[in-house]
Formats: C-alpha cells, structure tokens, sequence
C-alpha cells in the first residue's frame, strides 16, 4: 500500500523535478497529483520518464482531506495561505518555501544530518526544507562536526540563476544571446546583468549590510547542525545554469587534519569526495547536474587557525537544493512515522 502525494507547484523548476525524483526513486505512491496556480490549471504535464501524465488541477479548489503529504514548492505566499490548509485536513506538509523555516514549532530537515528532529512535525503536521545553499552545505559539515566540533564556518557562495527559478534561467540566455547578437540587454529579473558577470546580491538586504540569503544560511545551519556554530555568509549569484558551489573554511574545536576529513567524508552519507590534487580531480557544477551527490572537493588544511580546513562544495540546487531534499524527507517520514506499508 502506497501514498496518496500532492506536488504543489508543480509547473514550477522544483516541481517538476520533484515530480522526476518521486519516479526515479520509485517512491511508493498510490496516487500523485500535480497542483499549481489557477493559470497553469488543466495543463499537462509528465510524471517522470514513464509515458505518464498528469492534469494540472486548481490549488485554490484543491481539497487535501485523505491526501498523505504534500509537497509544496510554489513560494512563501503559496504556503503561508494553502499549507495550513492542507495541515488542518490531516495532509503532512513539506515546504520548500523560506515561510516555516525559523518556526519554532516546525522542524527543518537534512535528513543525512537531523532525522531524528522530524519527530516535532506532529506539533504542526508541517516540515520545512531548507535553503537551498544551506541544505548541500550542512550535509558536508555534519560528519565534520560529529569528528571535530565546529566552532566557526565562513562561507562563499557562488549560486546558479536556477535559484531564482525559470526567469533567472530565462535572464543569463537572453542576455547571453543579446550580447553575440548585439541587442539591447537590460536586466529585469537581476539587478544587474549576469551574462558574463557575477552579482554578490540574493534576496533582500538587511539593516547590517547582510542579505536575507545570507541571515537564511546563519540561522539554518544554527537550527540544523549546531546552535552554538558561528556562520557568515557572502552569497553571490553567477552565470551558471544548474548546480550551486561554495568556497568553505571551517575552524574546528578539536584536531584534524585533511587526511582525517578526506576519510570521513569519502564514509558520509549524501557526499561524494572527488578530490585528487591535479588538473581537473574537482568537480564542478556542471557535473553535479542530474545527481543527487553533494560533491566536495580541494579538502586541505588551512595554516592560519589551530584547527581549521577548506573545501568545494557542489550540488545540483534543484534536486539536493530543493526537490531531492523534499523528497528525501518524505521517503523518511513515511518509514518512521507514517503507518502505512510501502
């Protein structure tokens, strides 16, 4: 017996991808519906690579009584008017929006790194899925932290136009084709161009100088890994379709060395270390598309702490970011704590 599934945004980046990832992962589903706003509603679209199709239907009319979980993807605004809904019937929510994150009352999980939290979603019947930035980074630093304990991460993002979602993807081809080709090319959904540039601006800025991206990659990690972490953050946005990088330096309470990061990484779950000191022993986000890794690479020791290290750290934003993620937690939701057999 199976799960009755909603994917809520389904049209979107992040839902289709879930919608491919609960196929791939053959996620045990009596029955997946695709929700979305009321202008997609009646569109067709496919559920994985199996030939099967899908009917858009209207969230606005959506009933979610006798539906299992729901996996929203459609923003904050989406999730902040339909998931209490959809809780209140009895449906389990996981949100990929940034709406439910810093509740107290709803745990938000990478499940290599915190299963164990999940267990707080019956105070809601709501999970929230991280930031996307966060998400593949937190999975790198957990098996380092359990080693070595963290005191303090210093982060450099360099994250895709997936990010922000089909206009950004939109944007850098426009703009890449219109400086070949000669046209006009003003930004519109960046604020500046990011053909052939690079913008050290996500989300909204703050009274400190920071940017909500950056505060979202602070108090995430604080509330997944380790509240005593210290993290700052500088977030930049650049010309790369698919698949988020970071620049990593962490200083550890305890001793370790490269070679003791290397071992435990290449045993973590979630990470794939590729990481030989030669040309091209690193990946980058290019490979990472498609895969459910989160990749580190160019582990080495950082001489200027006592205890400290620096590594790469890459995944596809979509899938480990978002979509992966999401439905990592529902394959651990219905294992632990959903009584049904799969």
């Amino acid at each position: 017996m199976g799960y009755r599934v909603a994917v809520v945004g389904a049209t979107g980046n992040v839902g289709r991808e879930m919608l491919n990832i609960l196929a791939e992962r053959q996620f045990p589903l009596d029955e997946v519906a695709a929700v979305a706003s009321p202008r997609s509603t009646g569109d067709i679209i496919d559920f994985g690579d199996s030939g099967e199709e899908l009917k858009v239907r209207n969230i606005d009319h959506f009933d979610f009584a006798g539906w299992d979980m729901a996996l929203f993807a459609a923003g904050s605004d989406v999730s902040k008017a339909h998931a209490p809904r959809a809780a209140a019937a009895g449906c389990t929510v996981i949100d990929n929006s940034s709406f439910y994150r810093m509740d107290p009352d709803v745990p938000l999980i990478v499940p290599e790194v915190n299963p164990e939290a999940i267990a707080g979603y019956r105070r809601r019947n709501i999970i929230a899925n991280p930031n996307c930035s966060t998400a593949q980074m937190v999975v790198a630093l957990k098996p380092l932290h359990d080693f070595a304990k963290i005191k303090r991460v210093v982060v450099a993002t360099y994250q895709s136009v997936s990010g922000a979602g089909k206009a950004g993807m939109d944007e850098l081809f426009e703009q890449s084709r219109n400086i070949f080709v000669g046209d006009a090319n003003a930004p519109v959904k960046f604020t500046k161009q990011i053909a052939f540039n690079v913008i050290p601006h996500i989300d909204a800025f703050l009274d400190d100088g920071s940017t909500k991206e950056e505060w979202k990659m602070v108090v995430e990690t604080k509330k997944i890994l380790d509240p005593k972490i210290k993290v700052t953050a500088t977030c930049v946005r650049v010309p790369v379709f698919v698949g988020h990088s970071e620049a990593i330096n962490i200083e550890f309470e305890n001793e370790i060395s490269a070679k003791d990061a290397q071992r435990i990484l290449r045993e973590a779950p979630g990470v794939m270390l590729v990481d030989k000191r030669e040309d091209g022993g690193y990946v980058t986000p290019v490979e990472s598309v498609g895969e459910y890794a989160t990749y580190v690479s160019r582990v080495r020791e950082d001489p200027t702490v006592e205890n400290g290290l620096s590594l790469w750290c890459v995944s596809d934003n979509l899938r480990k970011g978002a979509a992966l993620n999401a439905v990592q937690i529902a394959e651990l939701l219905g294992r632990k704590h959903l009584q049904k057999a799969a």
